[in-house]
């Protein structure tokens, strides 16, 4: 083996992609497993009431109440007349208790994205963290085997740059700065 080529064990390039895998299932059975009771009964429902059987349902019982309580149905007493006044209780409650119920998931899968756009933030933080090792590195190699190029100013100004630590805050301040302001 060369004495450039790698040297120490590690996992083989395809294995690379598939522990990855395995580790972002295993972030997503933990944000499952540590939900509140409450959460886990709402993400319970939102999954039921987002189909197209749970407005199959609703189509079939606001239709046999509207025909039942107009007296379109031979033999059975209307009990809601026009306009359908426990009805429109009825379907007016339940909508509070679906918004709520649909907002405690949505809560739960915000409070999620927001884990995630951390992780992934300080992954960022790291990635150019050692990118900017990297290039400390690369110079030091490339000065000790005399590799300078001959355009120094143009690349020398942008290499300093990047040789930089990034302050996290100027970016942001720099980015709010250009952005729109949000609604």
């Amino acid at each position: 083996m060369q004495s450039w080529q790698r040297t120490r064990k590690g996992p083989e390039p395809a294995a690379v992609p598939e522990q990855n895998i395995r580790t972002v299932a295993g972030l997503e059975r933990q944000a499952l497993q540590t939900r509140s009771f409450a959460e886990r009964v709402s993400d319970l429902l939102t999954g039921l009431i987002g189909t197209l059987l749970f407005v199959a349902i609703h189509l079939g019982w606001f239709g046999v109440w509207i025909l039942w309580n107009t007296g379109l149905i031979p033999g059975a007493e209307p009990f809601d007349p026009f306009p359908f006044g426990v009805l429109t209780l009825i379907v007016s409650t339940e909508g509070v208790l679906l918004a709520i119920v649909i907002l405690i998931s949505q809560n739960r899968m915000t409070r999620q994205a927001d884990r995630r756009a951390h992780l992934d933030l300080q992954m960022s933080l790291l990635s150019e963290q050692e990118m900017t090792l990297l290039l400390h590195m690369v110079r030091r190699i490339s000065r000790h085997f005399g590799l300078e190029t001959d355009n120094k100013d143009e690349q020398s100004e942008e290499l300093e740059q990047l040789l930089r630590r990034t302050d996290v805050s100027t970016l942001m301040s720099l980015l709010e700065r250009h952005l729109p302001p949000s609604r």
